[in-house]
């Protein structure tokens, strides 16, 4: 299976660059497995597109202002430091530009001294692993230093930094957005719960490595980075039971569908906490997974490859060339889709 069987035309001028307002005024396209039938919506429509007992599953993670612009120590070279992933209590793995300026042992100087970054080695992947030293709390640092790492192609400047945060964001260590889950508000979540929609919250810290491309021609060789999760045992007892009773179990986001299927044994949750690397294709059996909310994403991505698994390539790949038919809106900021 080649990544140019995932490959679709998408004019660049269809990818969002400002969220919409309200959060819930955003489309939503339902896409049906079983009659592979096209419908339209507002996302706000799901109240009545969903059924008494589903369960949806949400991923609270938080995403931090991991984009750090410092200078380099001695030169005053500008340095652009974006935090990754936490390796010890002060050390990050991190992505480092210009990487070539920055030897092991130099250092970069953040807020005028109030942050200073070492780096330690350069890893095998191309990464940098960075030692920091400060006063104080590294958090509050951070909140008050860095910015909110936006994706490259969302050029234009967002004024409020809490929309690129889902309204259930909880426990701070991504470094993207779950973006599925931003079409959400609280009235909706409400009236949700109101309908008798159960809502389960899990945890995964989303990476960089989950959007980076593909490089190999035959997917089967591609390797997705590792990333945090946890499901702790009260969230795994919820969806068993909904399952036992036959009720759908729907992801919102590919990160809450990916930790699903990590912790999933036999069609049950094992609770547990960990770093998962799971690469989802045409061909794999979900085990946990009855229904997926997610944005739509970029060609040839192991995002469009995971949504192809559950709903078959060619009809993915259908609903992607209607979407853009339609003007749907793609990305981070994009509309939604409902699979079901």
């Amino acid at each position: 299976m080649n990544v140019s069987d995932f490959d679709f035309n998408l004019p660049e001028t269809l990818i969002a660059q400002h969220p919409v307002e309200p959060r819930d005024a955003s489309r939503l396209m339902v896409v049906n497995r079983d009659s592979e039938g096209i419908e339209h919506h507002t996302f706000r429509d799901l109240v009545s597109l969903l059924k008494t007992g589903d369960v949806l599953v949400l991923n609270n993670t938080r995403v931090i202002p991991a984009r750090l612009i410092g200078e380099k120590e001695g030169t005053e070279a500008k340095i652009e430091v974006l935090l990754l992933r936490r390796l010890e209590l002060d050390v990050w793995e991190a992505l480092v530009k210009p990487g070539k300026r920055l030897k092991v042992g130099q250092k970069v100087r953040f807020g005028n001294g109030l942050l200073i970054a070492e780096l330690q080695d350069i890893l095998a992947n191309g990464n940098r692993r960075i030692q920091f030293t400060y006063s104080g709390v590294f958090e509050g640092i951070l909140d008050q230093l860095g910015e909110m790492p936006l994706p490259p192609y969302i050029t234009a400047q967002l004024e409020n930094q809490e929309r690129y945060q889902t309204v259930y964001s909880k426990e701070r260590g991504s470094v993207a957005a779950p973006t599925a889950g931003l079409h959400f508000t609280p009235e909706l979540l409400s009236r949700l719960q109101e309908k008798g929609i159960e809502i389960v919250e899990i945890l995964l810290h989303v990476g960089l490595g989950t959007f980076r491309p593909v490089k190999v021609d035959d997917i089967r060789e591609h390797t997705m980075h590792s990333e945090y999760y946890r499901v702790d045992t009260e969230a795994a007892e919820r969806i068993n039971r909904a399952k036992l009773e036959g009720r759908r179990v729907i992801a919102v986001g590919t990160t809450a569908a990916r930790t699903l299927e990590s912790v999933g044994n036999k069609g049950r949750v094992v609770p547990g906490e960990g770093w998962t690397d799971i690469f989802i294709y045409p061909g794999y059996s979900f085990q946990v997974v009855d229904a997926l909310l997610t944005n739509f994403h970029f060609p040839k991505s192991t995002l469009v490859m995971l949504v192809s698994a559950l709903a078959g390539r060619e009809l993915i790949l259908k609903a992607y060339e209607v979407a853009v038919l339609e003007r749907y809106r793609f990305y981070s900021f994009g509309d939604a889709m409902l699979i079901v």
